[in-house]
Parts: C-alpha cells; sequence; structure tokens
C-alpha cells in the first residue's frame, strides 16, 4: 500500500518488531510514541504526507524542534534510532525508494562513565554486616525476606543480569551440575552465565524455605514476593534496593537502582583484568561498543592507585 495512511503504517510496523523482531514491550511503547509523536508533526507542518515523500529535511526540522525544546541530545538519539528502523522497514516493504535517515547525522552526546559500588561497600553487603554500624548491625534481616532481599543483591551482584531479567528468571533455568543460569534477554536472546557453589546454595536454601513460609506460590519463577507469593515487580525490587544502599550507606552514588549492581558486576570484572569480549557476552550486549565504557571506569581506577602510589604524581 504506497499511500497508506502513515497512522496505520506505524502500527503494521509495531506489530512487526513485536511479532518478528521480538522485541520487549517497554520498546515497543516507546517506538510507537516515537512514530506517533514524529507524525503528528508532519502531518500538521506538511499536511497528508506519503512516507515515501518524507525527506531528511523534514526529519531534520523536527528534530531541530525537538531540541529546542529543551530536549537532550540522548533522547533525540533514541528518536533517530526508532526512525531508522522504521524507514529500513518501510524500504523492505517497497514504500520508500531510499531511507531518508542516511542524511541525518545524531547530535553527539557525552558519555557519563556508569556508577559503581566500591568492592568493600560489595563486601558488606556479602557478609551482612553493616559498613556503618558500630554494633555489628545486620544489613539483612533473619527471616524469610530478608533472605529474598539478600538473594536478590547476590544474583544482581553475581551473574549482572538486568531487572527485567531477573524477575522473569525461571526455577528450571538455575543449572546445578553446569553451575549456571541460564538467562533471556533482550530481543529474546538466550545467555548462560556461570554462577559459583556458593550462589547456587543460596539459591537451594532459599526455594525450600519459599515452600515452606508461604502456603501459595507462583511457580515456575524463581523469585517471589515475601508476603504475597506473588511475581516480583519492578518497583518493588528498585525501592528494595535503594533503601538498603541508603540505610547502610554502601554508595555514595545519587542513583541507586538495580542497574547500578549491573554496573558493578562489569566494572569489578573489568578492574580484575576480564577480557572485554568475555564481559560483553556476561552482560548480553549485542555490540561490544555498549561494552567499552567499562574500560574508562579501568583507566580511573588506573589513575587513582597512580596518585595514591606514585611519589611524583
Amino acid at each position: 500500500m504506497l499511500n497508506e495512511p502513515l497512522y496505520s503504517l506505524a502500527e503494521r510496523f509495531i506489530s512487526y518488531i513485536q511479532l518478528e523482531k521480538r522485541y520487549s514491550a517497554h520498546t515497543c511503547i516507546a517506538y510507537r510514541n516515537d512514530l506517533l509523536q514524529f507524525f503528528d508533526y508532519i502531518t500538521a507542518s506538511y499536511s497528508n504526507t506519503p512516507v515515501g515523500d518524507i525527506s531528511h529535511v523534514m526529519i531534520r526540522s523536527w528534530l531541530a524542534h525537538l531540541m529546542e525544546d529543551a530536549m537532550t541530545a540522548k533522547s533525540v538519539n533514541r528518536k533517530i534510532s526508532t526512525l531508522k528502523s522504521f524507514f529500513k522497514y518501510c524500504l523492505r516493504q517497497g514504500l520508500v525508494k531510499q531511507s531518508p535517515m542516511v542524511k541525518v547525522i545524531a547530535p553527539k552526546i557525552s558519555r557519563r562513565l556508569p556508577g559503581y559500588i566500591e568492592e568493600k561497600g560489595m563486601r558488606a553487603l556479602e557478609d551482612n554486616i553493616s559498613p556503618v554500624s558500630v554494633s555489628s548491625l545486620h544489613i539483612f534481616a533473619d527471616d524469610f525476606e530478608g533472605t529474598t532481599h539478600r538473594l536478590i543483591f547476590e544474583i544482581f551482584y553475581q551473574t549482572g543480569i538486568r531487572l527485567s531479567e531477573l524477575i522473569a528468571l525461571p526455577e528450571f533455568r538455575v543449572d546445578r551440575s553446569n553451575l549456571s543460569v541460564k538467562v533471556m534477554g533482550k530481543g529474546g536472546k538466550e545467555r548462560i552465565i556461570p554462577i559459583s557453589e556458593r550462589l547456587l546454595s543460596q539459591i537451594a536454601v532459599y526455594m525450600e524455605q519459599k515452600r515452606v513460609h508461604l502456603e501459595e506460590f507462583e511457580s515456575g519463577v524463581l523469585l517471589v514476593h515475601p508476603h504475597t507469593g506473588q511475581r516480583l515487580y519492578p518497583k518493588y525490587v528498585y525501592l528494595m534496593v535503594r533503601k538498603y544502599l541508603t540505610e547502610h550507606q554502601i554508595t555514595t552514588l545519587k542513583k541507586k537502582s538495580p542497574h547500578i549492581l549491573r554496573h558493578t558486576f562489569a566494572t569489578h570484572l573489568a578492574n580484575n583484568g576480564a577480557d572485554l569480549n568475555a564481559i560483553k557476552e556476561l552482560l548480553g550486549h549485542s555490540s561490544l561498543a555498549a561494552t567499552q565504557v567499562y574500560t574508562h571506569n579501568t583507566i580511573e581506577q588506573l589513575k587513582k592507585v597512580y596518585k595514591q602510589a606514585h611519589p611524583k604524581a
């Protein structure tokens, strides 16, 4: 349909990335919002323009409009990524002769180094001893809720998995014989992450306690809410992680989210000499470029050591 309405074409594209490309629900919603916003601008500024007549000039005009409204370069780049995928789809469908995105240049963004927790902070969590308590107060309570919270921290730090991956992790994906977990990542891509015997033991204890303390719980998933037995939801995990990191001053970082533990996992690996390609595979990154940011943290660590140790520093 060469003259298919833009909004109808947008829904067809969203169905494609959802059903065939297996993009996450969150990504599909973001792509839909980006496209609808773009089409609203095109319709208002250029009337009923068919997709084949949309030019790079129109797209640049929209991007300039967004930046005039103080949208960050990072957000603009995400919208550019959406349009690149959309016009690539249109090209395959024969709806455009050439993607107008080839003449659109993304604005440069300053790459921030990912924050992470120092190793001594992670040791405090691992030892269950608050680093700010004079009476050796335990960080995690000695009950099923405390066991659940502690295991969440351990899995985040020892595997580097994403929040969505943790919540969806099934019991059967824990391979006891091979000391590993199989994780379903973005785009339905599977990866295998090795785990320690200690973590495997903690998982076994948790699974046993789950069956003792809860009369009913959602079957299949590994981690459940310690009181309701239902599948964990993102906000619960986010608030729980922030609470522990703040109350026990585990980190001085302003952002205290589950993703900090993923950054910590990768940074500690890099600082201790792990191969970058290996870190890439463990994190489930599709490109090495996304993983290379952790080399900057390693360099910063070396600078710190140099300043502290060298007499001429």
